[in-house]
């Protein structure tokens, strides 16, 4: 099949969710399928190698979206639109006169996208479009609009979480075939729309990767966070790690220490760091961190997709401490593959059992790294997807 891939990012190097989640599938499915990228990156990024990227596809291309809006004015433009503010962001006319170019030139078996906010540079097609939504757009945003402590400016994000969920809906239902993440988003899309054609593609590990063996000692009684901080749950995650669950953790600890690692962090998980507290922004092989630390612990409470983080420690062999939003598709059992609490102080208290209790903390990363092999490995959730492909493609 001739698929042509439209992603919000470019798809290598994989250094965030969406990234790591496009390579693998790329790679694996480009040993039967003829692949074209068309991507999208910052204007105010390089671009990237592409090289490891072309062996995997027919062609790939790039388009400069724009930068966030940091001006009033442009804000107020864009509060105007009847689009989302993010969708503005990724609205090019380059890449929609490039994309209509590209199906007029080649026959093309499938146009699969990820994220909907990229769906408006879509010309009219008959080509089958195959949507997958790496997480439900607007839950996010409703959940940055809850949370906000900027009374003013709540209206004017509600309005924005709405602009979301109308079109989010709009082109669910504009797709010949949706893509969820987990069960649980498949359950939120058809209360929405009942009659949606939507399936679960899972995100994965790489299984390979993440079982090699690169540290001889780990570094004694640490706890890990790992996470993007472009991506408004991490930050939060961060900060109530730092600021609620860590210092009752030290107080029947005194010698444990915390490592917060991730991209992009921003002042204020800068100003978390404390002799006790290391935030490293640029770990050169993440594995050191995974095979490195005692426990990962992720007090996610925001709503949206499958996580990485927590996937790749299972993998690993690093037992998690998390919440059950925090577990969504990932379908992992309380107590046999992870510990699950509800309140910072749960999550505490379950950390402090795992850091004391090491036979504990062994059998729950043996059967975790087994679950996650047998679940989610990039190879057989790439073959899941090709069936959906071959599906698809045949309504057309």
């Amino acid at each position: 099949m001739k698929i042509l891939m439209l992603t919000p990012y470019v798809p290598y190097p994989p250094n965030s969710g969406g990234q790591i989640r496009t390579f693998n599938l790329i790679k694996n499915l480009s040993k039967k399928h003829e692949i074209t990228s068309f991507s999208f990156r910052r204007s105010d990024h390089d671009i990237p190698d592409l090289s490891e990227l072309k062996q995997y596809c027919r062609q790939v291309r790039t388009f400069a979206r724009k930068k966030s809006f940091n001006s009033p004015l442009k804000i107020l433009r864009t509060g105007f639109s009847r689009y989302p503010y993010l969708v503005n962001m990724y609205r090019h006319r380059g890449a929609q006169q490039a994309i209509a170019e590209e199906l007029s030139n080649t026959k093309y078996d499938l146009i699969h996208v990820e994220t909907y906010y990229i769906m408006p540079n879509l010309p009219n097609t008959t080509v089958p479009v195959l949507l997958a939504e790496q997480t439900i757009e607007y839950q996010v945003y409703q959940h940055y609009a809850n949370s906000s402590p900027i009374w003013p400016i709540k209206p004017l994000l509600y309005i924005d979480v709405a602009k979301h969920k109308y079109w989010e809906k709009h082109y669910w239902q504009e797709a010949k075939k949706v893509i969820a993440m987990s069960d649980a988003d498949k359950q939120k899309m058809l209360q929405l729309i009942p009659n949606l054609n939507v399936s679960v593609v899972p995100n994965g590990v790489d299984t390979v990767f993440f079982q090699e063996k690169i540290l001889i000692q780990k570094f004694p009684d640490t706890i890990l966070f790992v996470g993007n901080f472009n991506w408004l749950q991490n930050r939060e995650a961060a900060e109530v790690l730092a600021k609620n669950i860590w210092p009752k953790i030290k107080a029947k600890l005194p010698d444990v220490k915390l490592w917060i690692v991730g991209r992009e962090p921003t002042d204020n998980i800068k100003k978390l760091a404390t002799t006790d507290i290391t935030i490293s922004s640029d770990v050169e092989d993440i594995r050191t961190a995974f095979q490195g630390s005692s426990v990962l612990v992720a007090p996610l409470y925001g709503a949206g997709g499958t996580r990485y983080k927590i996937l790749e420690a299972m993998a690993s062999g690093l037992p998690v401490v998390t919440t059950r939003i925090g577990i969504e598709g990932i379908e992992a059992t309380s107590r046999q593959n992870v510990l699950l609490g509800d309140t910072d102080e749960e999550i505490a208290n379950l950390t402090i059992e795992l850091i004391k209790n090491q036979k504990l903390a062994n059998t729950i990363a043996l059967s975790a790294r087994k679950f996650v092999y047998q679940n989610f490995d990039w190879k057989s959730i790439s073959r899941g997807l090709e069936k959906i492909y071959e599906e698809t493609a045949r309504k057309n």
